[in-house]
């Protein structure tokens, strides 16, 4: 039996940090691999492998297709680490591992550029039309897995099988505690919900309170939202530094610098700088949906879609708690109403 890997599209975030670590694994026992090229000259690749590089483009993905349609044997197990079943029927075991709840879930792609949204659907109809090629499925929580159960119209197994790469050792000589009150590990997607954060950041200012923030956002592929975020600041006075893109080594040492982790997604498969902050010990501040209480334990939560409920959990964990409305009499609102 040889073990073939099918990852053409996996290259940054968390999905590629995942991969990397499953390389990395000794026991490991790949055979055959197809990656995304931009991880061409990434160092931690093993040797040995037969490797082949996928181009970014419709065509290059489709040439993928074919390629592992031509090397898969009957005894074969394939893992399609992208979260996509094989568009062809292949004479092996496909195994599907799914880390997009976007892919399974009628989440609204209103907020998403336009390439994106037709990615997104492409990809949506491809998982649904194609779920017959997938013998098994793999997610790493519960709340994935329900989601993925009540989507497909077969019955395929579902593993739940969580792993995360251990944290990173950083040197005290290199943070110092309290350099960030809150930071915010995400990238640019529309579900990361970076919009509803500042608002809620301009909440705090005007009643008094600046607590600082650090974002980890990459102009490059995200300008119009690097440019949003540097102009809000700017015109309410809020203390707000994007960091730009991090290697993972430099976010663990951004971990060490802050207070707490804030993290208003809207939706996650896993959410891997929730398992990071926690492992760092460092409180954290996150939406109330089961994909966080799935891996981790909040200090805080709050409505994600609510800038007023995320400023309130702020305002909880400074101990500046605001004080629920005074309930009055008939008598004081028709006097109000005279007034």
């Amino acid at each position: 039996m040889r073990v073939l890997l099918h990852a053409p599209s996996v290259h940054i975030g968390g999905g590629v940090i995942l991969l990397l670590k499953l390389l990395s694994v000794p026991i490991q026992q790949f055979d055959w691999m197809q990656l995304d090229r931009r991880l061409k000259n990434c160092s931690r690749l093993p040797v040995g492998v037969i490797i082949h590089f996928v181009k970014r483009s419709f065509r290059g993905r489709l040439a993928a297709e074919w390629r592992l349609y031509r090397q898969c044997r009957r005894d074969d197990v394939v893992l399609c680490f992208h979260g996509l079943p094989p568009l062809l029927p292949l004479k092996g075991r496909s195994v599907v591992f799914i880390q997009n709840r976007l892919l399974i879930e009628h989440t609204s792609l209103a907020g998403y550029p336009f390439f994106v949204r037709v990615r997104l659907i492409v990809e949506r109809l491809w998982s649904r039309w194609f779920q017959q090629r997938c013998s098994r499925y793999i997610v790493q929580t519960p709340s994935m897995a329900a989601s993925l159960q009540r989507w497909l119209k077969r019955d395929v197994p579902i593993s739940v099988a969580p792993f995360a790469p251990a944290p990173l050792p950083v040197s005290d000589m290199t943070t110092q505690k309290g350099e960030f009150d809150f930071v915010y590990v995400a990238s640019g997607e529309a579900h990361k919900n970076h919009e509803k954060l500042l608002e809620a950041w301009r909440l705090l200012n005007n009643v008094g309170h600046k607590p600082s923030l650090a974002l980890t956002l990459d102009e490059n592929s995200n300008p119009d939202l690097a440019e949003f975020i540097k102009k809000f600041s700017a015109a309410h006075e809020l203390d707000i530094v994007n960091l730009g893109v991090m290697s993972r080594a430099e976010v663990f040492a951004l971990y060490r610098t802050a207070g707490a982790m804030i993290y208003p997604s809207t939706s996650e498969s896993f959410g891997l700088p929730l398992v990071e902050a926690s492992q760092t010990g460092l409180p954290v501040l996150a939406s109330e949906l089961d994909f966080v209480r799935d891996v981790i334990e909040p200090t805080e939560t709050f409505d994600p879609e609510s800038p007023v409920s995320i400023a309130r959990a702020v305002k909880r964990f400074l101990n500046a708690v605001e004080p629920p409305v005074e309930i009055g009499t008939a008598e004081g609102f028709f006097m109000e109403v005279l007034r």
